[in-house]
């Protein structure tokens, strides 16, 4: 939008907070359809929503076209999203937690080969790019129509175990305040990491290689991490994850050398392999049977948000004090959620053997 198309920083941003809005409406939209609507036909509307604004802008890519296309691709991908996090959570024949990581492996593959895609790609053309884009969503759509051809609302209504009880549904929305923080945290790298580090005279080729490194550690990582996590409690698992992953923060305050932004990025990377993909599991488990796309869709919601405030928040920060506040202030946020999730879930489970004792 900047260097293409020649807007401002600001119009650029408020674009992409109106993407990011309309992927949290899809989020939502895309949870209540597949409990009270059709799972199939909702995925397959949300995979049209974002595939034919990418097939126009193959050749209508100017401005204002281009961003009201991102509106409409935001909220299609927002309803996939959901929906396929639904079916997941629906899986019988193997356990949600396994299936949870290999979703979360396809989508850093996923992650990983568009990043090497699109750098390869510009040199060529914007056009090429959004065709290329058009063939990724192509498939999605032959996929939902060949492999999601099924409605499985009506098998889980019939044996639904019922909604999840008050205690369960605080430790759900707690953990969906949680995953608002962590990506709040997480959207910093993908924001203002990249200008804090070009400050200090770090190239911004280095910086990308970042993310390289973080999708080959996940993607040959995680397997073996899923492996050492089935001798763990899920919400251990979680817990020690997560709280690595926080700590990479807290090594940002210290960060001055590219050395030390590659350790970073390590230690981040094995905490968000160990302990994000089981936090949706982990919702799918304390959810009712009916209920399974309305809190994967909180979720998704969750990460959206997160995702759309937490540039902003750096901004602020930045602004009013300095790097070294927001990374200690985003620390001791994410602690204090992790923190009130894992009281929360100890207080349930000691409640829980006192009436299995009576």
């Amino acid at each position: 939008m900047h260097d293409e198309l020649h807007q401002t920083l600001t119009l650029a941003g408020i674009a992409l907070l109106g993407m990011s809005l309309c992927m949290i409406l899809g989020n939502w939209l895309g949870g209540w359809l597949f409990d009270n609507w059709s799972p199939f036909k909702t995925g397959l509307s949300g995979t049209l929503i974002s595939f034919i604004p990418m097939l126009l802008l193959i050749f209508f890519h100017g401005w204002p076209i281009f961003g009201i296309m991102l509106l409409f691709i935001g909220l299609g991908d927002g309803i996939v999203m959901t929906v396929v996090n639904s079916y997941a959570a629906n899986v019988q024949s193997i356990g949600s937690r396994r299936v949870f990581n290999y979703l979360y492996i396809g989508m850093n593959l996923g992650v990983v080969l568009g990043t090497l895609m699109v750098g390869y790609l510009m040199d060529h053309g914007v056009t090429l790019v959004f065709m290329a884009a058009s063939i990724c969503y192509t498939a999605l759509l032959i996929i939902f129509i060949v492999d999601f051809r099924m409605d499985i609302a009506t098998k889980t209504h019939k044996h639904a175990k019922g909604p999840a009880k008050p205690a369960q549904l605080k430790l759900i929305w707690m953990i969906s305040a949680l995953v608002f923080c962590l990506y709040v945290g997480y959207s910093l790298w993908e924001s203002v990491i990249s200008v804090h580090m070009t400050s200090l005279g770090i190239s911004f080729e280095k910086y990308s290689l970042l993310w390289t490194l973080n999708g080959i550690l996940i993607v040959f990582g995680q397997p073996l991490a899923n492996r050492i996590g089935t001798y763990f409690k899920m919400s251990s698992q979680i817990g020690v994850g997560t709280f690595v992953f926080i700590m990479s923060f807290l090594m940002l305050v210290f960060a001055k050398t590219y050395a030390m932004f590659v350790v970073t990025m390590i230690v981040l990377t094995l905490g968000e392999m160990t302990g994000f993909p089981g936090i949706p599991a982990w919702i799918d488990k304390l959810a009712g049977d009916n209920e399974k796309g309305k809190f994967q869709g909180i979720y998704n919601m969750a990460i959206s948000f997160g995702r759309a405030v937490g540039p902003l928040y750096g901004g602020l920060i930045i602004e009013y004090g300095s790097y070294h506040s927001l990374f200690l202030s985003v620390t001791v946020v994410m602690l204090v959620a992790l923190a009130a999730v894992m009281l929360r879930n100890r207080h349930n489970q000691m409640r829980l053997r006192k009436e299995q004792n009576k």
